[in-house]
């Protein structure tokens, strides 16, 4: 009886507990859920992300809710999560591993391993040998025509052997005229960043001019918006309030900034999300 109770056992199904990766993993909330999340954190709309990524309202919204039919592809896909995830302050490699995990894998994975063929050796064609003799007789008949004609030139002349010399300029003495060089004009000089930004000490004023291409929002002491928009290269925006001036820029690294007369630099990395709130007389963030 206790023989056949073991052998029971044996031949019983094992049990296989998940692993605590699988177990994290499916705990772990979904790439739409991290996106969306991230995006309100930030204090960011659909709108808003969907202007400074230039990815459609309604793809924003099918991605944050696990729908990436509507990107076109995989392709397409990986890109729209980078970019998102760029905007709303997230890590964009680690979303679209995740992607890839879950839809097959990389390009790289999937294109298969090509053979090499080996097609013999290589045969360089054969060139014909330079004709040096014909070259050679060339260079001679060359030669002989040059000292002919300079015999010929100095028995018409008045009686000198040597070459002609070319005929100095006109004008006063023996010596070369040195031609006329323009006067360099100084450069320009640059505006200050005083001169740029100075403001009363009552208010703030920040400057903001574009290094690139970025989502700007501003508002002012009472929350009011005063600008919602893209800047590009070369263009700049001017904001001033009693109070202060609150900003969120959606790549940092693109604008460069002057805050109540002086030159801060631009304000973050590319790419990078930054909030800032500046006051009267303080050019550091507040």
């Amino acid at each position: 009886m206790t023989i056949g109770k073991s052998s029971d056992r044996e031949n019983a199904p094992s049990s296989v507990e998940p692993t605590d990766d699988a177990v994290q993993a499916a705990d772990a909330p979904s790439i739409g859920r991290v996106l969306s999340a991230s995006r309100i954190e930030a204090g960011l709309t659909v709108d808003q992300v969907s202007t400074a990524t230039r990815v459609r309202v309604p793809i924003v919204h099918a991605i944050e809710e696990d729908d990436f039919d509507r990107c076109g592809g995989d392709f397409y896909a990986r890109g729209h999560i980078r970019s998102i995830a760029r905007a709303v302050g997230v890590d964009g490699e680690a979303l679209v591993a995740r992607y890839d995990a879950a839809h097959g894998g990389s390009p790289a994975a999937k294109r298969p391993a090509t053979q090499l063929i080996d097609s013999g050796p290589v045969r360089v064609p054969s060139r014909s040998r330079p004709n040096w003799a014909a070259a050679m007789v060339a260079a001679i008949v060359a030669v002989v025509a040059l000292i002919g004609f300079n015999l010929v030139s100095g028995k018409g002349g008045h009686g000198t052997t040597g070459s002609a010399s070319a005929p100095l300029p006109s004008g006063a003495g023996t010596g070369s005229v040195a031609p006329e060089t323009p006067a360099v004009q100084p450069p320009a000089p640059t505006p200050s960043a005083a001169a740029i930004a100075a403001v009363p000490a009552d208010k703030v004023t920040v400057k903001l001019v574009a290094q690139g291409t970025s989502w700007v929002s501003a508002m002012d002491g009472n929350g009011k918006s005063l600008f919602q928009n893209n800047i590009s290269d070369g263009q700049d925006q001017t904001f001033t309030d009693p109070k202060q001036i609150k900003l969120v820029l959606g790549n940092g690294g693109a604008v460069h900034a002057y805050v109540n007369g002086k030159d801060l630099g631009v304000l973050g990395k590319d790419g990078q999300v930054v909030h800032v709130t500046y006051t009267p007389g303080d050019p550091q963030a507040g």
